[in-house]
């Protein structure tokens, strides 16, 4: 039931006169949500957790925020944040939901199903149905014949996806910090294989990736195995993920024998945050087997992985296993940062084709857009679209789009990756193991190896 404008008013004044009771923030934000207000939800929602950082329910609240504003992937990085702390079962089942309706439905299902390990009471028959089968065994019940062996049909599995890409470098705009990093990594090696074995440096090895959602970290490893004309095969948590126990390491094992059938492979592991999550972290035996069997094959213990060039991606970095990032694994760590603004000029422009302009001043707007990634930018030229459609409708023709359309747009529109940047920026200061965060602190012009002021 709608909350009447009056309650809401009455406690707005009342936190006028008491701007420090999180409680009542807390309870103003939800009724905002539910009003349909996400805007000044999310306003107090962020208010009320500066004064309450730990608060489960807030964080769950400020993710399903993010979800109605239509910002997903920030949902994503709340969400992962709020289950690293192992909340309560109730807490864990609005996350489940919350992850489906992001469309995350591998996620949601390993969630639920810490829910319903921890209390078996939450079991619920309707959302279990909407879980990928191979992702869970939601229901928490025993099934022996299931779980101590695994069937001939599960160890058939569905075959590994193998793409060709055609685009390369030249489709990428900007980046070319990390493009330099991927070619003396990757690239050259392949290209120029007898200089680095006269080095005795194998082809082959890992980068990770890691920085704001929506930058193009899974474009650039497309790309990297166009520029190779290599084979690409993108990984995900639901192509590994298996309720019988076994399953899931061989599943693991299955794509990067795959990569070593077609090398030279680019093996992309995205979301790698959640195949090689912290073990310090976990209390669950499978999970941990998970990591181990990763660290197993990327080390190549039983076969070898030359010409197999590994990338992965990740929003959260900090969450993984640091023996990952080992020589011969993911020893090269690069930051994928918003484009800039020549790459964003770029992007617009990409978006832009194809459709009726007038004279648009693209440098104007790439200035203005700072911070925006490029799912970002692709969401402004959306926007402005939906806006000249209304004109085009009453004047029966299109109408061109121009700079001011965008401009209007912009007005309306938030970088998604400051949400990021904000839990970036604690781990980048205080959580600086070997300079790992060194390039999150140059971007955001902070002094390096030392606190702000005020902090």
């Amino acid at each position: 039931m709608p909350t009447d404008s009056s309650v809401l008013n009455a406690i707005r004044a009342a936190l006028s006169a008491d701007p420090g009771n999180a409680p009542l923030r807390a309870h103003l934000a939800r009724l905002l949500f539910d009003a349909g207000e996400y805007g000044e939800a999310l306003e107090h929602c962020r208010r009320a957790l500066d004064a309450a950082p730990q608060d489960a329910a807030l964080k769950l609240q400020l993710a399903e925020i993010y979800e109605r504003l239509g910002k997903p992937e920030v949902a994503h990085v709340v969400l992962a944040d709020l289950l690293r702390a192992a909340p309560e079962a109730s807490i864990l089942i609005g996350a489940a939901r919350l992850y489906l309706l992001t469309g995350a439905a591998a996620e949601a299902a390993l969630t639920y199903r810490r829910a319903v390990a921890a209390d078996p009471a939450l079991a619920d028959g309707e959302l279990e149905e909407q879980f990928p089968a191979a992702a869970s065994n939601p229901s928490g019940e025993a099934q022996p014949e299931k779980l101590l062996v695994v069937s001939e049909e599960a160890d058939a599995g569905a075959p590994v996806e193998v793409e060709r890409p055609r685009i390369t470098f030249q489709d990428v705009g900007g980046m070319e910090k990390v493009k330099d990093e991927i070619r003396m990594k990757i690239i050259y090696p392949l290209q120029r294989p007898e200089l680095f074995k006269a080095y005795g440096k194998p082809v082959g090895g890992g980068i990770l990736m890691y920085g704001p959602p929506g930058c193009g970290k899974t474009y650039l490893a497309r790309a990297t195995a166009g520029e190779v004309k290599a084979a690409f095969i993108s990984v995900g948590l639901h192509d590994v993920l298996d309720m019988y126990i076994g399953q899931s390491e061989q599943n693991l094992h299955k794509v990067f024998e795959t990569a070593r059938q077609k090398a030279p492979c680019v093996l992309f592991f995205d979301e790698i945050d959640a195949l090689g999550a912290n073990r310090a972290d976990m209390r669950h035996n499978a999970m941990r087997q998970i990591i181990n069997q990763l660290l197993a094959e990327m080390d190549g213990v039983d076969t070898s992985n030359e010409g197999v060039l590994i990338l992965a991606a990740t929003n959260t970095p900090w969450y993984v296993d640091a023996a990952l990032r080992r020589p011969g694994r993911f020893d090269r760590v690069l930051f994928i940062p918003p484009p800039d603004q020549p790459a964003r000029e770029a992007i617009l422009r990409i978006h832009l084709k194809d459709k009726p302009l007038q004279a648009l001043d693209y440098a104007r707007l790439a200035r203005e857009t700072r911070d925006f990634s490029g799912a970002d930018l692709r969401g402004l030229v959306d926007r402005a679209v939906e806006g000249k459609l209304i004109e085009a409708m009453r004047l029966g023709r299109p109408a061109p789009l121009n700079t001011a359309d965008l401009l209007t747009a912009l007005r309306e529109a938030r970088p998604t990756t400051r949400e990021w940047f904000e839990t970036a920026r604690n781990y980048a200061i205080y959580s600086n193991e070997g300079g790992l965060y060194d390039d999150v602190l140059t971007y955001l012009k902070l002094p390096r190896g030392q606190r702000p002021p005020g902090d």
